[in-house]
């Protein structure tokens, strides 16, 4: 079964709708460049309504490693992604102050990008063409990888089908895909994951 991960939740009804529809993975942004930015005290509050079989991710750009280990360690949130310049030498230190699941995202636009997702010592990966660009990336460069990884980037109701039968990601991560005017859409998340369920059973 396909993993799915609603990222940029903000606000209680995101939750509400995240709770309905049971994604395996909830984000919250904590890159304050971000328009979809929560602080700590809310995803905290965020998190204390959300369904306890949703993790909930934090995604992080170049923060530090203690306050993330300290988001991780103080419930706020399950598992740290890495959406930044984030090195070995970070992941490592990370690991030293929590032992929570870590995703290190990697923006691809080459085959190089892929060998340094593949060598990487996260738990996971994710693959994106962009830092929250929204845009789908090329598909024929991920032919050399090696693991399990999350997709991001150009997904929506529309093509969750194709993309899950093309390529057979562990997880789909979802923002502005299931967005209306910057908000989360109720119609929209029930539609995606209804298409990653009808192509899990084709």
């Amino acid at each position: 079964m396909t993993k799915v991960k609603f990222c940029g939740l903000k606000s209680e009804n995101d939750v509400a709708y995240a709770n309905e529809f049971l994604p395996d993975y909830a984000g919250f942004v904590f890159a304050p460049a971000s328009k979809r930015y929560v602080s700590p005290e809310k995803a905290k509050r965020l998190k204390e309504a959300l369904d306890g079989r949703i993790s909930a991710v934090g995604v992080f750009v170049n923060e530090s490693a203690d306050r993330v280990a300290d988001m991780l360690n103080g419930g706020i949130i399950d598992i740290a992604q890495l959406h930044g310049d984030e090195d070995e030498i970070y992941i490592e230190k990370l690991r030293a102050f929590s032992e929570k699941p870590i995703i290190k995202a990697f923006i691809i636009k080459s085959a190089d990008d892929i060998k340094r997702a593949n060598a990487c010592s996260a738990d996971y990966v994710l693959l994106d063409s962009g830092r929250g660009s929204g845009e789908q990336l090329d598909f024929s460069l991920l032919k050399g990888i090696e693991r399990p990884f999350f997709l991001a980037g150009g997904l929506s109701p529309e093509n969750a089908e194709t993309v899950i039968i093309t390529l057979r990601p562990y997880a789909l991560d979802v923002s502005s895909g299931i967005e209306t005017g910057g908000s989360k859409d109720k119609e929209k998340m029930a539609a995606f994951m209804k298409a990653v369920r009808k192509a899990d059973d084709t």
